[in-house]
């Protein structure tokens, strides 16, 4: 006898929204303050987490900023872009 394997979630794009990330790009325009003030007012990020993520974003390239579905990271997107900080949901 076999057993039919069935899933819990009946889309695949449900899985495929969870775990996004909104990704801080390194750029030569913003200050590390403005980037730092603009992850706290933003993000919520407490002034520890934006500055360590302003660091990673400035020696790595890129950091991960903030996590959760394409929809869920839409406007802290939307917002970042508006304070001309490049970024992008991954």
């Amino acid at each position: 006898m076999t057993k039919e394997k069935t899933s819990l979630f009946p889309e695949d794009k449900v899985l495929e929204d969870q775990g996004k990330n909104l990704i801080l790009f390194n750029d030569e325009v913003n200050s590390f303050d403005y980037v730092i003030e603009s992850l706290v007012e933003v993000c919520d990020h407490t002034f520890e987490q934006a500055e360590t993520c302003a660091w990673i974003a400035h020696f790595k390239g890129k950091c991960a900023v903030k996590s959760g579905s394409d929809e869920e990271l839409r406007p802290y997107k939307a917002e970042l872009i508006n304070r001309k900080l490049t970024v992008s949901i991954e």
